[in-house]
C-alpha cells in the first residue's frame, strides 16, 4: 500500500505542472498551464504527438 501512496503522490504533484497552450480551453490558466483537477489523454492509433488529443478540453464561455 505504501508503494501505491507514493505513486499517487507522484501523480498528484505532476498534474499541477502540466503546461497547456490551448487558449480556448476553460482549464487554461494564464495561457500556460492546465488547471483541470485531472486530465485524460486519448490517442487514435497515434504515431506521433500531433495525433493525440486532450479529452479534458472544455471550451471557454
Amino acid at each position: 500500500m505504501n508503494n501505491m501512496n507514493n505513486i499517487s503522490n507522484m501523480i498528484n504533484s505532476t498534474i499541477s505542472r502540466v503546461s497547456c497552450s490551448v487558449a480556448t480551453c476553460n482549464y487554461n490558466q494564464n495561457g500556460q498551464y492546465c488547471s483541470a483537477p485531472s486530465i485524460q489523454i486519448k490517442a487514435h492509433n497515434a504515431q506521433s504527438a500531433e495525433e493525440t488529443d486532450c479529452a479534458t478540453f472544455e471550451p471557454k464561455h
